[in-house]
């Protein structure tokens, strides 16, 4: 039985886990923090049930999968319900839509709401799922990093159809080549943040993304996001995985370009595999020093990051459901503060994620628990407390345009997460959410594969490397190296 070492317990870590226990391998996972799930994790303050990390579940059948390797039946571990409105828009000016799950009815509503064709909507959600079709098989499910990913009927069919991916255009030209509603076309450029990018900057590859939402669905977890950490978890132990938490690991060893194990703040483990689920930038400067350091990956832009105020309401809303958004009057302002500026505009979108909507013991009888979660350059040493003064007040402020409220008479509990905050728990550089951002039409290709060309033993899961970020492309990360693992 060989061994493998895997580094962090975040989403990506776990699920690489519970795949290499599969194959027969004897884990063991180091954690520096005292809790599994990295991002994905939660917290209760003053009777209020926050998610701290990412709040939207799509594709759930990545989870389930990890349970059917190991013979268990996912319903005993976790539960999940799909959702019929997948957001709530909201602009200053009093107009409102929302989009319903079904792609006619969304189709139909959106028609009426933002005067383009119904048949238009239709073909362009058909398009998205086009796009996905052909590009999942190459830029998701595989290492794009092999030379044997391109010699197959997918690949061959992707390239010959590059047209019509949208790769030389940018999300925002492709949108608006396909709306005339300035609102609608903001509606799908806002999808470009899934993996932290700007809609003008990255290809128009990326309107694949509302399939991942209207194609599969939206959902929610029974127990909210964190019982996605939490099966996971349960799952790992229950199979033999063995973890060491506030473990930092402090060296990857590695003799003659074959990895050895790891050197934790304790003690030395010798290993016959090690997966680095910590960030790669980390990974490299960290644990990898006197490696050969692959510069042109690590010095990739980063993606956005956030910053996130989770309040405790005193009121409910029925206006509103579990995920919210309230539009800025100028998004491309928003865009250029983000990624030239490296700052926050005083227009920014907000987004309202309310747990307790689905969960009422989330938050006290007549509360509602708000994750209130504006987009944010990543952590450059700017000024943060300054930041998050001014930008409470232009999200108090945006919220009581959008929803005719005062409401911070209604705030009666308060905690904040900033960039510099998600970097020092998480170990993300820089506090970015997906590690590189996807703001060219080679950004696929230069996110660092899932294993070392240098080193051999030695692979990479989670957000920042191949295939991205957020919980699906995490997952899918982990399988990708249980395939090139022995």
């Amino acid at each position: 039985m060989a061994k493998a070492i895997v580094i962090g317990a975040g989403i990506g870590g776990l699920a690489t886990a519970i795949r290499l226990r599969s194959k027969r391998h004897d884990v063991e996972v180091f954690e520096a923090n005292n809790y599994p799930g990295g991002k994905l994790h939660a917290k209760t303050v003053d009777g209020f049930r926050f998610d701290l990390g990412p709040s939207l579940f799509t594709m759930p059948h990545f989870v389930d999968e990890l349970f059917l390797l190991h013979n268990k039946n996912p319903r005993d571990y976790f539960n999940y319900k799909r959702k019929d409105i997948i957001c709530n828009y909201f602009w200053d000016d009093g107009e409102r839509f929302s989009a319903n799950a079904d792609k006619n009815k969304f189709a139909h509503d959106a028609s009426q709401c933002f005067g383009e064709s119904e048949e238009g909507i239709a073909k362009y959600l058909a398009s998205s799922k086009k796009k996905y079709d052909l590009t999942a098989p190459l830029f998701l499910e595989k290492s794009l990093h092999k030379l044997g990913t391109y010699f197959s009927k997918n690949t061959v069919k992707a390239i010959l159809q590059l047209g019509q991916l949208r790769v030389n255009s940018t999300l925002n030209h492709t949108n608006k080549m396909s709306f005339s509603s300035q609102r609608l076309v903001q509606l799908f450029n806002r999808y470009a943040t899934y993996n932290g990018s700007s809609p003008y900057l990255t290809p128009g590859i990326m309107s694949m993304i509302p399939h991942l939402e209207m194609g599969f669905g939206t959902f929610f977890p029974k127990g909210g996001m964190h019982q996605i950490t939490l099966s996971l978890y349960q799952l790992a132990k229950e199979i033999g995985v063995k973890f060491n938490f506030t473990e930092p690991v402090t060296e990857i060893l590695v003799e003659k370009g074959t990895v050895k194990g790891i050197r934790t703040q304790k003690e030395k483990h010798e290993s016959d595999y090690v997966v680095s689920n910590m960030d790669i930038f980390p990974t490299y400067r960290k644990l990898l020093k006197g490696e050969k350091q692959p510069e042109k990956v690590l010095q990739q832009e980063r993606s956005s990051s956030a910053l996130i105020f989770y309040w405790g309401i005193s009121k409910s809303f029925p206006e509103l459901d579990l995920h919210n958004i309230l539009f800025s009057n100028d998004y491309e302002n928003e865009f250029r503060h983000l990624f030239e500026k490296k700052s926050l505009s005083e227009d920014p979108t907000v987004y309202i994620n309310i747990t307790s909507k689905e969960e009422s013991n989330d938050a006290p009888k007549g509360h509602e628990n708000w994750f209130v979660m504006i987009n944010a350059p990543g952590n450059h040493g700017q000024n943060w407390e300054k930041l998050k003064e001014e930008s409470r007040k232009n999200i108090i402020k945006k919220i009581n345009a959008c929803l005719k409220v005062d409401i911070e008479k209604h705030i009666v509990s308060e905690f904040v997460l900033d960039p510099k905050g998600i970097e020092t728990s998480t170990s993300s550089y820089k506090g970015a959410l997906y590690g590189a951002a996807s703001n060219s039409k080679f950004a696929a290709f230069l996110r660092h594969p899932n294993f070392s060309n240098n080193i051999k033993g030695l692979y990479f899961c989670g957000g920042s490397v191949h295939p991205g970020g957020g919980i699906p492309l995490c997952l899918l990360s982990a399988k990708i190296v249980s395939e090139l693992v022995p």
